[in-house]
């Protein structure tokens, strides 16, 4: 679904050919005789870096740096990945954290990803074909429907990924932010909840006090959830005061985001909407035919 104007990205080719080396001029260098398509992202082309990536005659991870690891990290970015520290061009830990979480959202749709936290070529293709074009926000194509078995959700929290969706009333994307959820043994659990109360920043700063002694603990503001049948779910959205940690399996079972992301979604939602809670954007209850409003 295209978000703020993207326009859907097509006629672009997703796997390499294979191709023939002829000379080596180390890493970076761009003296391959390549036969595989160009990469059709304005943001990707005419950087020799990810020539030699989309050739499949090298690969970016940790250490790399240049405009190749720039234009990544922008694109990352502006799909909503956690990258603390921002587009520097430098491939170190935040940067292999944030293409993990993406080539784990592109194996949907392209199998041949593997969610390793380098820029190989499989997921070089991939994030050109999914990435939007420069000047652009959010995602080409691939984002989950604002439907939960049928019924109308506000938000998709897609926990494998690492990202959080929000939809307008009548479904269309409006943003993607990055989040942090539960840890192994305090897991964020999947389903269907609703927003129970919208906590401002006075509020989240007096539950921070209150509970952990750190009035900063749940950022800027805080959406309490319920499971959809009523129950107490125990877990909210909210903001962090660690920042550099979003990306990753590190709460207590809260999704956390950004404080500027939490005050887009606390002032988006209303008490009553819904958040589907899902694993995985190819979750089985996302979508389904629309419950009708009694």
């Amino acid at each position: 679904m295209p978000l703020r104007g993207d326009a859907p990205v097509s006629g672009k080719s997703v796997l390499p050919t294979p191709v023939q080396p002829t000379t080596t001029n180390g890493w970076g260098s761009s003296s391959w005789l390549s036969v595989s398509p160009p990469l059709g992202n304005a943001r990707f082309t005419g950087l020799p870096q990810l020539v030699d990536v989309a050739s499949g005659q090298q690969v970016l991870g940790s250490g790399s740096r240049g405009d190749g690891p720039r234009a990544v990290q922008t694109a990352l970015l502006k799909m909503g990945f956690a990258l603390h520290g921002g587009a520097d061009g430098q491939f170190g830990p935040q940067t292999v954290r944030a293409l993990r979480n993406f080539q784990v959202h592109a194996r949907r749709d392209f199998p041949s990803v593997k969610p390793t936290g380098v820029l190989d070529a499989a997921t070089l293709r991939a994030l050109d074909a999914l990435a939007p074009e420069p000047g652009m926000r959010g995602q080409s194509r691939g984002t989950p429907p604002a439907l939960y078995d049928g019924q109308p959700v506000r938000v998709v929290v897609a926990l494998r990924e690492h990202r959080t969706f929000l939809y307008d009333a009548e479904g269309r994307l409006l943003d993607i932010f990055p989040n942090a959820s539960g840890t192994s043994t305090t897991p964020t659990r999947a389903g269907l909840k609703v927003v129970r109360a919208r906590l401002d920043q006075a509020a989240a700063e007096a539950a921070g006090a209150r509970l952990w002694n750190d009035r900063h603990v749940f950022g800027t503001r805080i959406l309490d959830l319920s499971w959809a049948d009523g129950r107490h779910s125990a877990e909210e959205l909210h903001g962090t005061n660690a920042p550099a940690l979003l990306g990753a399996d590190v709460s207590h079972g809260c999704i956390r985001h950004s404080n500027e992301a939490i005050i887009v979604l606390h002032d988006a939602l209303s008490a009553g909407d819904r958040v589907a809670i899902v694993e995985h954007v190819d979750d089985p209850h996302l979508g389904g035919t629309p419950v009708p409003v009694s």
